[in-house]
């Protein structure tokens, strides 16, 4: 009997130490949790003098960690933890890589808010072009094979354009399957590369009402800017592309005098492209936890109509603006979801509490 007790407890031992060793053991992937929402009077200074108004435009963030067997188990109990593999995180690139595009996304990012903030203020500014990068290739592009994350684009079709909307906009109306020719430059050697376009899931917007075709490539522009007065933007270690529009915010307001903020605690996120569009982003839900906790009442996300086509793509199968309402509401009662579309469009709902109309229909 005591044998038989000593077999049971060596059994439950090494079973209870195969269970801890599981549920420490790294996954290869990570676990996404809401973040910080980060006053962005810190990291923006006009003429060297900080923003000292009353109110706070917040950046919001999502925290990544290295996933393993425990922390993916909260996932299944917690809904606002998610699990995300490695490849859809850093797009199979290595973490070097995915350090540095996620450092051209936010320095493009800046400058698309400088720009949009400097226009709409009739303020001096100017800008020298770079070059554009590839930031991803999709696995749909048909140059998946032939075009690299890093890689310096200079012309399609011969064609060739100061910055990446300029390349968009060439393929944006193209019939899908049309076949293209792309220059490009990989350390300081120069290529080409032909492929066919694709038509591009979820980009169905007020600039293109018919959604894009493209080749399946993400790219930012490098973009010098210059501005009087001089603006210095110190991101620290958040990265990325979802900033633009609230960088643009802070950018503007400090910029004007104008104190729109008002005394307000407002968050938000989206991408902000050079003429003034506002973007879709990842993990939309966690930013409007991160925004509670700071105690944001209002929160500014993007907007596009949605479509059966768009909502397969998207994020639990609702668009950002969807995804944030929803979860503000069973989550955050107090704060407020506003959709926008574009730059002026939160400019216009800080100055007259105006809401740009929006459709859950699919129709």
């Amino acid at each position: 009997m005591r044998k038989k007790n000593k077999i049971i407890v060596a059994v439950v031992s090494v079973l209870v130490l195969a269970g801890i060793v599981a549920g420490v053991w790294p996954l290869n992937g990570y676990i996404e949790s809401p973040g910080e929402a980060d006053d962005l009077s810190r990291f923006v200074t006009i003429d060297g003098k900080k923003d000292t108004a009353k109110g706070q435009y917040r950046i919001t963030s999502v925290f990544l960690t290295q996933a393993n067997g425990f922390k993916f188990l909260q996932t299944k109990i917690n809904p606002h933890l998610s699990y995300a593999s490695e490849a859809d995180v850093t797009g199979g690139e290595s973490s070097a890589t995915f350090s540095k595009v996620q450092d051209f996304y936010m320095q493009s990012a800046i400058a698309n808010a400088e720009q949009v903030a400097f226009n709409k203020a009739s303020k001096p500014i100017t800008t020298k072009y770079r070059g554009i990068y590839v930031l991803s290739v999709s696995k749909t592009s048909h140059f998946k094979k032939t075009i690299k994350v890093g890689d310096t684009i200079t012309a399609i079709d011969g064609h060739h354009y100061e910055n990446s909307d300029g390349f968009i906009k060439y393929l944006a109306n193209k019939k899908k399957g049309t076949t293209v020719t792309v220059s490009y430059t990989r350390d300081g050697k120069s290529g080409q590369a032909e492929g066919t376009t694709i038509k591009l899931p979820g980009t169905k917007t007020p600039e293109y009402p018919n959604g894009r075709a493209g080749i399946g490539i993400v790219l930012t522009d490098n973009v010098a800017v210059t501005t009087t007065p001089k603006v210095s933007v110190d991101p620290g270690q958040i990265g990325g592309p979802s900033g633009g529009l609230m960088f643009t915010l802070q950018i503007y307001d400090q910029l004007t005098g104008d104190k729109l903020a008002n005394g307000r605690n407002i968050s938000g996120t989206g991408t902000m492209n050079a003429n003034g569009y506002v973007g879709e982003i990842g993990g939309i839900d966690k930013k409007i936890m991160a925004a509670k906790a700071a105690g944001s009442t209002v929160f500014f996300a993007p907007y596009i109509k949605p479509t059966k086509e768009l909502l397969k793509y998207e994020e639990q199968h609702k668009t950002n603006y969807m995804l944030a309402r929803d979860t503000a509401k069973k989550y955050a009662p107090n704060l407020k979801v506003i959709p926008v579309q574009t730059f002026d469009d939160a400019v216009n709902y800080l100055k007259s509490g105006k809401i740009i109309k929006t459709t859950d229909s699919t129709k």
